[in-house]
């Protein structure tokens, strides 16, 4: 599956609308970015099942800045919806195609069962 273009139009949704996306905050003048760019479309070809996106920070800054984007590049993996993973820097081959068996191989109730519990009320005791 080839990568696709993620905007501050489509951003959300994408996140929403399938299990698993990969997303690379990038900027065409970013030099790590464009060393980083084969590896992430290498993993699109070898993960069809994940949804792999390309953020442009200089087109999308509404997005890059609800992100918390101050480096680029930038890897975000999105689970059901969850923000699961996030680093900056340029990733080799290995490590990306590391993170996302992490990813898919995540125990999503216990993941889900972690947010509920940290979004619980304090207990005074």
């Amino acid at each position: 599956m080839p990568t696709v273009e993620l905007t501050d139009e489509n951003f959300e949704t994408t996140i929403k609308d399938n299990d698993v996306v990969l997303v690379d905050f990038w900027a065409t003048w970013c030099a790590p970015c464009r060393q980083f760019a084969p590896i992430f479309e290498k993993s699109a070809e070898d993960n069809p099942d994940i949804v792999h996106g390309k953020l442009d920070t200089e087109a999308a800054r509404r997005v890059a800045a609800a992100a918390g984007i101050t480096a680029i590049p930038t890897l975000m993996a999105f689970r059901e919806g969850v923000i699961v993973f996030n680093q900056a820097g340029a990733l080799p081959a290995p490590a990306l195609a590391q993170i996302v068996d992490g990813v898919k191989n995540l125990d999503m109730k216990e993941v889900h069962a972690d947010i509920a519990a940290q979004n619980e009320p304090a207990s005074d005791q």
